[in-house]
């Protein structure tokens, strides 16, 4: 015979959507005690892909939910204080949605919701037209990603074909200020996840739409670079290939020139290469060299891999107007922040 708690998780796939509203909140209410998160635990083959469905759902029609109320006075809950018409009003996405945030504190739990593709229907849920409930998807994304498999998973490293369309996906979001793209940004910026780092290293990518989602990442990081510069520095060897060479012109540079750069970057610009094509590309790369640059920390690092000489030859080369307009303004700050010299360490901002 089935316990209440049973009864009570089989509510949540009724087939009635009241009786999941009025489940999915006594459900939720549950995660929010130690208790209620142990009891859960031991029926989380079956919560969390009810959970994850419920995620789906939208708004229902008010009904009484008298069928549940003995299963939970069994279970020793109070019901909900809502009318009929809240009720109504409120989605059962969003309650479960608390639930699963509250659950995946737990990491053995949130290690089931990455196996079980739990950042895929968060994703698939998210980009949704009539998605209400971003901010909550996106805390939940950040508890999942505390694993090592969960950054896996937002990563899609096993399917080559999808690797690092998920992560571009949100950075775009990200370009918006708000409180989930704060939260988003500073996900995709923790050195500890290295989110960041495995997209810039599919700059090298043939695929021309890849190259440019790697750039609208990076660029859109970028406004977040006055609190995260220090990580983005740590992934030095990337980040500064993925913003110099589209914007190093075409000339192939002189052994004088690239003994002043990091290995990476002046072995590249000592040879023959592809030019890029895309100005668009070029523009999101001279905004996010501006936003770094902003930083005393992020001009000093920008004259240690020449950088400024990478930027003269490239503009040398330039013909699109928007693209000169965007190099100009880079250096214009840099001739204001310190002249046409690299900086001593007593310069300020």
């Amino acid at each position: 015979m089935a316990t209440e708690l049973e009864e009570l998780v089989g509510f949540l796939s009724s087939p009635s959507p009241p009786v999941k509203k009025a489940a999915v909140e006594i459900v939720r209410d549950l995660t929010g005690s130690e208790d209620g998160l142990l009891s859960l635990s031991m029926y989380a083959s079956t919560v969390l892909p009810s959970l994850s469905q419920l995620l789906k759902e939208k708004k229902v029609r008010a009904f009484p939910f008298w069928k549940i109320l003995s299963a939970v006075v069994k279970v020793g809950l109070h019901l909900p204080r809502h009318s009929q018409e809240q009720l109504a009003s409120n989605e059962v996405s969003e309650p479960a949605a608390e639930a699963l945030i509250n659950l995946s504190l737990n990491s053995n739990l949130a290690a089931k919701m990455v196996e079980m593709g739990m950042i895929k229907t968060a994703m698939d849920v998210l980009y949704k037209p009539d998605s209400s409930i971003t901010r909550l998807l996106v805390m939940l994304l950040v508890n999942l990603t505390q694993l090592d498999s969960g950054i896996v998973s937002l990563l899609q490293i096993e399917d080559e074909k999808m690797q690092g369309l998920f992560v571009m996906k949100l950075v775009r979001s990200f370009g918006r200020s708000s409180d989930e793209t704060r939260a988003g940004r500073k996900m995709l910026l923790d050195s500890k996840r290295g989110l960041l780092k495995q997209i810039l290293r599919q700059f090298d990518s043939t695929s021309p739409l890849r190259k440019k989602g790697v750039s609208g990442t990076l660029r859109n990081c970028c406004f977040e670079a006055e609190n995260q510069l220090q990580n983005f520095l740590l992934i030095s060897e990337f980040l500064w290939p993925a913003l110099l060479l589209p914007v190093a012109g075409k000339k192939i540079y002189s052994e004088q020139d690239t003994s002043k750069m990091p290995l990476e970057l002046g072995s590249a610009l000592s040879i023959e290469r592809e030019p890029w094509d895309d100005p668009e590309i070029r523009v999101e790369a001279l905004e996010s060299i501006y936003l770094i640059i902003v930083q005393e920390a992020g001009l000093r690092a920008f004259w240690s891999v020449n950088g400024p000489r990478i930027l003269q030859l490239g503009y040398e080369d330039e013909e699109d107007p928007k693209v000169m307009e965007a190099y100009e303004r880079v250096g214009s700050l840099l001739v204001h922040g310190c002249g046409t010299e690299e900086p001593s360490s007593e310069t300020s901002k």
